[in-house]
């Protein structure tokens, strides 16, 4: 006789298909909770204590560990030998295993001890898919409540199910037990404070939110995680792959600057065309926009204050993919509400962690996993190497542009005033390049460089650089340092009569 095995935390439509393989002749074996409600509904179940003869140990802590049970999940059924072990011990021929766990990801989120998440820890329920799934040709797994529906129409239909779901079936229970585990994994890292990367490690990907596509309309793309925690969409298209990495760009920035002032940053393809500083989000906006007024166009607009109406009137009449924006004042939204395509997104900037990991896919079926760069300047540690020192101006400026220089990607030059961006130049190879384009895009716009600051996300590797910046007009220079050149950069900058300052400290994006 046929039977499935029932045990579930979430018992969301459970009793329905347990009477449906109970009407179709499967008997069914359950333990504690899912049994009593079974019980309850007058569908016929026998206990696993009566089927193994064995009582539920330690609390309940040891239920389904048994050779019975796993015998009856296991064993081939087009081996003669195998049916025959099974039927002399009397072990039952279990057909069907559905399960679900503990909700151990659930109990996280409580910041509970150590001690109290233990209890949360499934052990049963994961052992029985795992021993379901090994043997899909001929168990059917469950592992989601979603997939009852389903499982009910072929036994309806079929008497039994197809190979097809099976198979899919054990690879939805497999992926969750290892899902499953590495959220246990990650959290005894995080609770013992283990910051090295292991010789064996997984990610767990929960939160799946399916996009429409990737970086191209060719590419297939999900995102995954707790992003909809902390951004609230209202109103708008769905988000693209290239909107949320420009929106994680953008907000990321915001993170460097306090709350004091407003601060706008614009991005496009996760760069970004200007920062801004001033008393409201209008002046921040229009310092930003100043920068570079072609740019923005398609790109992401981040606030770090709400949206006031005096800034919505002026994005009415700009083309923007996307405005992010920690609060939206409501005539604020009814200006841009006639922009319907237009997305807004609210942030929750003062709850939003940093990423825990960057990673980067390699081929060879390999992967890159480091630290995210979020090391804040430390002021005592600069060190002033040039003979003039830098006026208390020219190091707010200088502040200003190490905060922005950090988010471009890399050879990376930001000339800057101490509110706002002047001329950026982004992913060069060579670094008196990314000079050159900044100084560029500055006098395009019109700006002026002179007694600017000139920020460089690594050392000057020559002096052509910090020349070509001195002959625009910047009186100042911050920079990591650590040429082997660094002796005739100096020169340079006192040559120049330039303010130079070194972190120490390099912020290399790619």
């Amino acid at each position: 006789m046929s039977a499935a095995f029932l045990s579930v935390y979430d018992k969301t439509g459970i009793v329905e298909v347990a009477r449906v393989l109970s009407q179709a002749g499967i008997d069914i074996i359950s333990t504690g909770g899912t049994a009593r409600l079974l019980k309850n509904a007058h569908i016929p179940v026998q206990e696993v204590s009566d089927v193994t003869g064995f009582p539920e140990l330690l609390e309940g802590r040891v239920k389904t560990l048994h050779a019975k049970i796993h015998a009856g999940i296991l064993y081939k059924r087009e081996k003669p030998d195998h049916l025959r072990e099974i039927t002399e011990l009397g072990i039952p021929q279990i057909q069907y295993v559905i399960v679900n766990f503990y909700p151990f990801v659930d109990a996280v989120k409580k910041n509970l001890p150590i001690e109290e998440m233990l209890e949360y820890i499934d052990i049963g329920g994961c052992t029985l898919a795992r021993s379901a799934a090994k043997n899909y040709p001929h168990v059917t797994v469950v592992v989601d409540p979603a997939d009852y529906t389903e499982l009910i129409s072929q036994i309806q239909t079929m008497g039994s199910t197809s190979s097809s779901l099976r198979k899919k079936l054990a690879f939805k229970a497999f992926n969750l037990t290892s899902y499953y585990d590495s959220q246990i994994a990650r959290f005894f890292q995080e609770k013992l404070h283990m910051r090295f990367f292991p010789p064996e490690s997984s990610i767990p990907l929960y939160g799946y939110s399916p996009l429409r596509y990737g970086e191209n309309p060719h590419q297939h793309a999900a995102l995954y995680g707790d992003f909809w925690n902390y951004f609230q969409q209202l109103q708008g298209k769905d988000l693209s792959y290239n909107n949320i990495l420009d929106i994680d760009a953008a907000v990321r920035i915001l993170s460097e600057f306090g709350s004091d002032s407003a601060i706008a940053a614009i991005f496009k393809h996760s760069s970004p065309c200007g920062v801004g500083m001033g008393m409201t989000v209008k002046e921040a906006f229009e310092k930003a926009f100043k920068t570079d007024k072609e740019s923005p166009f398609g790109g992401v607009i981040a606030l770090n204050k709400p949206l006031d109406p005096a800034l919505a009137e002026i994005l009415a009449d700009i083309f923007v993919e996307v405005i992010v924006s920690p609060e939206y004042e409501p005539e604020s939204l009814q200006l841009l509400q006639k922009k319907k395509n237009l997305r807004l997104i609210q942030v929750s900037l003062n709850k939003l962690p940093p990423p825990r990991y960057i990673i980067r896919s390699l081929c060879g079926n390999s992967y890159l996993l480091q630290e995210p760069d979020n090391m804040l300047l430390d002021q005592e540690k600069m060190k002033i190497v040039s003979l003039r020192k830098p006026t208390p101006e020219e190091m707010n400026k200088c502040l200003f542009g190490w905060k922005v220089v950090k988010h471009v990607r890399s050879n990376a030059i930001v000339f800057s005033d101490a509110d706002r961006t002047l001329g950026i130049g982004a992913g060069q190879p060579s670094r008196v390049d990314a000079v050159r384009i900044a100084i560029d895009k500055a006098g395009r716009e019109g700006l002026s460089l002179k007694g600017s600051a000139v920020a460089s996300d690594a050392f000057f590797p020559f002096p052509d650089g910090l020349e070509l910046a001195a002959s625009a007009g910047a009186t100042v220079v911050i920079q990591p340092g650590g040429s082997v050149r660094d002796k005739e950069v100096i020169e340079a900058a006192n040559k120049h009569n330039m303010a130079m300052i070194f972190t120490h400290l390099r912020h290399f994006l790619h």
